[in-house]
C-alpha cells in the first residue's frame, strides 16, 4: 500500500510538473506576432534614479519585492505563486522572503479573495493573484459584498484597505473563451475599490506600489499579452506613481482618442496614420486608473477638440467607455462638434480563430476618425 501510495505521489508530483511547464509554453508570454499593435518603450524620468531593462513581468517582480522588503508585514499568495506563478512574476520571492510569506493557495478564487480580505482586516498587507482575470467571478460575491464595503459598512471602523488583487486580464493571441477577457467594467461597478490598468513596465512598477500603499483595496488588472513582448528601462529602485490620474501621451487639437492598458498602444499608431494621411491632430489619453477616474484631464481635453474616441477590449455594451461617453456628453455637450465615438469589442464570447475580429485594431479606429472629422 505504501509503496502504491509513493509511486501516485511520483505521478502526482510529474503531472503537476508538466501543467505548469505547459502553461508556461502557453500562457508564458507573448511574441510580438501575437499583438495587434507595436510597443514602443518609453523613458522613465530622471528623477526615479537607476534603471535598468524589464520586461513587464519583471517590473511586476521588482514592484513586488520592493513591497515585500519595506513592509515586514506583507504577504503575497494565489495559485502557483510560490513556484514564480504560470507568468513567472513571482519568481525567486519565496526562496527570499519565505514560505511563510510568498505561498500558494488551493484552486479557489473565493477562497483566494476571503483570505486576503481577513488578512489585510488585521492590518497586513496582502497581496492576492488571480491566475487568470476570466477566472475571478467565483470571487466576485467577496469582493462585491466584502472587500468593496467592509470599510462603509463599519462607518470606517474597520477596512480591509492594505488588499491588492492583481489579475492577467486581454487578448493575447491564442487566448480564446477563458484566458483573453477583459473584465474592468464589472469593478468599476463596485464603489470603494480602486481599479488600475498599466500600459507597459515603467507604468506597471510604479502603479502596482501605489496600490499596495494605498488605503482602499486595489485592483490590478496586467495586460498579460505585454508580460514578455514589453520591455524598457525600468527604475530600480522604489518609486510610484499617482492613482486616479490619466496621462496625456500626445498633445492634439482635432480628436480626443482615451483607452487604457494595450489599447493605448493601438491609438498611438492610429494618432500617427491620423497625422500622415488625414492631417489630423490627434490627443492620446491613457486613463490609466478607470476607479475613480481623472475627469479633469478628460474633459479639458474634449473642451480643446471637441471631438472624442474612446476603445477598450471589452465588449461595447456597458463597457467603461459608456460611462465615459455619457459623463462627457453632459459636462462638455456644448463643446463637442460630432457625437462620441466608440470602438470596442464586439458583444460576444472572445473567440479563438477570429481574434483579429474582434480587437478594436488601428483600422477600425482610423475609420472612427474620419467619421468624427466629416461628421
Amino acid at each position: 500500500m505504501a509503496t502504491h501510495l509513493g509511486k501516485m505521489r511520483s505521478a502526482s508530483k510529474l503531472i503537476c510538473s508538466l501543467f505548469r511547464r505547459s502553461l508556461l509554453k502557453t500562457h508564458g508570454g507573448a511574441s510580438s506576432r501575437s499583438m495587434h499593435f507595436t510597443y514602443v518603450p518609453e523613458t522613465p524620468p530622471k528623477e526615479f534614479g537607476e534603471t535598468t531593462r524589464m520586461n513587464f513581468f519583471q517590473s511586476i517582480t521588482s514592484a513586488l519585492d520592493i513591497a515585500l522588503a519595506n513592509d515586514p508585514s506583507a504577504v503575497l499568495f494565489g495559485e502557483d505563486v510560490a513556484f514564480g506563478g504560470v507568468f513567472r512574476c513571482t519568481i525567486g520571492l519565496k526562496e527570499k522572503y519565505g514560505a511563510e510569506r510568498v505561498f500558494n493557495c488551493p484552486i479557489s478564487e473565493q477562497g483566494i479573495v476571503a483570505f486576503g480580505i481577513g488578512v489585510a482586516a488585521t492590518g497586513a498587507t496582502a497581496i492576492a493573484e488571480i491566475q487568470f482575470a476570466d477566472y475571478i467571478f467565483p470571487g466576485f460575491d467577496q469582493i462585491r459584498t466584502e472587500m468593496a464595503m467592509y470599510r462603509y459598512r463599519s462607518g470606517n471602523e474597520y477596512d480591509c484597505g492594505p488588499l491588492t488583487i492583481r489579475a492577467p486580464c486581454s487578448a493575447v493571441g491564442h487566448g480564446a473563451l477563458y484566458h483573453s477577457q477583459s473584465v474592468e467594467a464589472f469593478f468599476a461597478h463596485c464603489p470603494g475599490l480602486k481599479v488600475v490598468m498599466p500600459r507597459g513596465p515603467i507604468q506597471a512598477k510604479g502603479l502596482l506600489q501605489s496600490c499596495i500603499r494605498d488605503d482602499d483595496p486595489c485592483m490590478f488588472f496586467e495586460p498579460k499579452v505585454l508580460y514578455r513582448s514589453a520591455s524598457e528601462e525600468v527604475p530600480t529602485g522604489d518609486y510610484t506613481l499617482p492613482l486616479s490620474k490619466a496621462e496625456v501621451l500626445l498633445e492634439g487639437s482635432d480628436v480626443t482618442m482615451i483607452g487604457w492598458g494595450t489599447q493605448v498602444h493601438v491609438l498611438r499608431e492610429v494618432a500617427a496614420m491620423a497625422q500622415q494621411k488625414l492631417n489630423v491632430s490627434c490627443e492620446v489619453i491613457d486613463l490609466c486608473t478607470i476607479l475613480p477616474w481623472d475627469q479633469e484631464t478628460i474633459m479639458q481635453s474634449v473642451i480643446k477638440t471637441g471631438r472624442v474616441l474612446i476603445a477598450h477590449e471589452a465588449p461595447i455594451t456597458m463597457g467603461f467607455g459608456a460611462e465615459l461617453a455619457s459623463s462627457i456628453q453632459h459636462e462638455c455637450f456644448l463643446h463637442l462638434e460630432a457625437p462620441i465615438e466608440r470602438v470596442c469589442g464586439y458583444d460576444t464570447p472572445f473567440p479563438h480563430v477570429y481574434e483579429v475580429f474582434l480587437l478594436p485594431d488601428k483600422w477600425r479606429c482610423i475609420e472612427a476618425v474620419k467619421r468624427l472629422i466629416s461628421y
